[in-house]
């Protein structure tokens, strides 16, 4: 099986297209988790339809209870020959966003593929322990030749390198962070350097690409976020030739020995610094997502007359091939398969 993308990249999109119109039913109208499971079902239902044997490995839900696509669960048809796939999903990266109608969220969605029909996908994509870890995200430019970001670096000295790197002084550099007080150190240094700062409620998956797209404004991410969203974010940073150091941050002492005790993790693993080949393994990666609002990386759903538009992005890191779609869905006869009924609903 020489090129097994091929044969779903598009079922894929169709995925995260269904995942978006149905979480946007319930944009701006106050709860995200009705929104999430309205997303999750529609995505779910279209992976009914796709020949593959997806085993999720990065789901949604681990730091709370909210509704979702979660680790472990088996999607696609399973039917004999089809493509064993390690997935990693969330189908709303933004439920907040969502939820208060504000822009920033998507929906998103990575896969590996095994060389053979025959292999394990579970080694694929990496099960993080902690809720959170440490990161910093940045494009290819920054990634290539001499001169290297490092996590315990300075933040001063590695927006120098960054400002080298693409040609621009330190005050020209734009930043990306979570809006948490746990970054205030970092806003403060980060501001210091003279370097701008966007600062984000939600959706640190798009933000986590945005330095490795062109023309995206957006020249460095860094801070603490979910451990799911850093595999997520680092398939797609894969496939665009960027990198994304991630690092395992335990929020407390208590959440330190747990992972001690529950995971057998030891010192080397608390300092273990992730790239994202090892975050997303192999060459067959396809990360895909769809706008739901509108973000850095992707536009929104709109709607025009008769039509739900939606644009999506479809990248592949075999070849580092991006493709954006713009499609028109009539809403007259559009239809989103619904997991929970099996029956196909009306836009």
């Amino acid at each position: 099986m020489p090129d097994p993308e091929r044969q779903i990249d598009l079922d894929l999109v169709r995925a995260t297209e269904n995942a978006a119109m149905a979480a946007w039913k319930w944009f701006g109208k106050g709860d995200k988790n009705i929104a999430d499971g309205a997303a999750s079902d529609a995505m779910r239902g279209m992976f009914q339809l796709i020949h593959c044997k997806a085993l999720v490995r990065i789901g949604e839900g681990r730091k709370d209870d909210a509704p979702g696509i979660f680790t472990d669960e088996k999607l696609g048809t399973w039917v004999e020959g089809s493509i064993p796939l390690a997935v990693a999903v969330d189908p709303i990266d933004g439920t907040t966003l969502t939820a208060k109608g504000l822009p920033g969220a998507v929906s998103v969605l990575a896969v590996a593929a095994c060389d053979d029909p025959n292999d394990d996908p579970a080694e694929l994509f990496p099960v993080i322990p902690s809720y959170y870890m440490e990161k910093i995200a940045y494009g290819p430019k920054v990634a290539e030749g001499p001169g290297k970001i490092r996590m315990d670096a300075p933040i001063d000295e590695n927006l120098d390198i960054i400002a080298f790197k693409l040609k621009k002084r330190v005050r020209d550099l734009v930043a990306v962070l979570l809006d948490r007080p746990r970054h205030q150190h970092m806003i403060d240094a980060i501001r210091k350097a003279g370097c701008g700062i966007r600062l984000i409620s939600d959706g640190d998956v798009a933000a986590a690409i945005a330095p490795s797209l062109p023309n995206s404004g957006v020249d460095l991410y860094i801070g603490i976020g979910g451990s799911p969203e850093a595999v997520i974010a680092s398939a797609a940073i894969k496939c665009l030739g960027g990198e994304h150091l991630s690092r395992m941050w335990p929020r407390d002492d208590a959440e330190r020995e747990s992972l001690v005790k529950e995971h057998g993790c030891t010192e080397a693993d608390f300092s273990k610094i992730w790239t994202v080949n090892e975050m997303a393994r192999g060459d067959h990666i396809i990360f895909v997502a769809t706008g739901i609002s509108d973000s850095p990386m992707l536009r929104g759903i709109r709607y025009d007359q008769q039509h739900c538009i939606t644009e999506s992005i479809l990248m592949r890191s075999r070849f580092r091939t991006v493709r954006r779609i713009e499609a028109f869905h009539n809403i007259d006869s559009k239809t989103i398969r619904l997991a929970s009924t099996g029956e196909e609903m009306r836009l």
